[in-house]
């Protein structure tokens, strides 16, 4: 099976042999992406802590932080980086339209909350740490595989998509969707409305290597 690709990570949606489904995104299931991000998230603490044996990571303690703590083993009580975990199991196939000023395309498309991504920024300034948002990216063939349960890890760092953000000043990233019955969930709409788009070009594969990047942080 063949994909055309036009340059990394985009490729011709319109002779794609395995199109993805474009209108998953009006029957958004909070509390199946919920359970989707946790299941990830639970995966990569368990890759950092059988990675890195002078590390640890666990679920935050703290209030609206990013998923997961990172310390080192010898002073587990100072938290030294954050890593925040998001599932992509859904393709934005009408970004090229919606977004035209973008400029991006669906295969290379990811999605973040607004004001998740605005309140890590906050975070960040707070905490003078690195935050590392890490995207799991799942059900787009002709990045990850055909297989349903192939997938693959993007990352970067906060502060690179804060530059990214701050130099779209036209929010032509931008999109607020239509809430649907999904969002709901005990009465109360949890479903994430307004989203922030970036590339995958603009990510790391995999991963991050904790190890070159603390390497170069004074935490002491």
């Amino acid at each position: 099976m063949k994909y055309q690709q036009i340059r990394p990570n985009v490729y011709n949606c319109s002779v794609c042999p395995t199109k993805c489904d474009g209108v998953t995104v009006a029957q958004f299931d909070f509390e199946k992406d919920v359970r989707f991000s946790e299941k990830i998230e639970n995966e990569v603490i368990a890759f950092i802590n059988d990675s890195y044996p002078h590390l640890i990571a666990t679920k935050t303690s703290k209030d609206g932080y990013p998923d997961i703590e990172i310390a080192k083993k010898e002073k587990p009580e100072l938290t030294i980086a954050f890593i925040e975990i998001k599932g992509q199991a859904r393709t934005f196939m009408s970004v090229a339209r919606l977004l035209s000023k973008s400029r991006l395309q669906p295969s290379e498309t990811l999605a973040l909350n607004l004001s998740d991504l605005e309140r890590y920024f906050s975070i960040k300034d707070k905490v003078k740490l690195p935050i590392f948002l890490v995207w799991c990216l799942m059900r787009r063939p002709c990045i990850v595989g055909i297989k349903p349960d192939d997938k693959m890890f993007f990352h970067q760092e906060i502060s690179v998509l804060r530059e990214i953000r701050k130099k779209d000043t036209a929010d032509s990233r931008r999109f607020r969707r239509q809430s649907g019955k999904g969002d709901v969930v005990n009465g109360q709409h949890k479903g994430v409305v307004v989203n922030y788009h970036f590339s995958l070009n603009e990510l790391i594969e995999n991963l991050p290597n904790l190890d070159n990047f603390l390497n170069t942080q004074v935490f002491d």
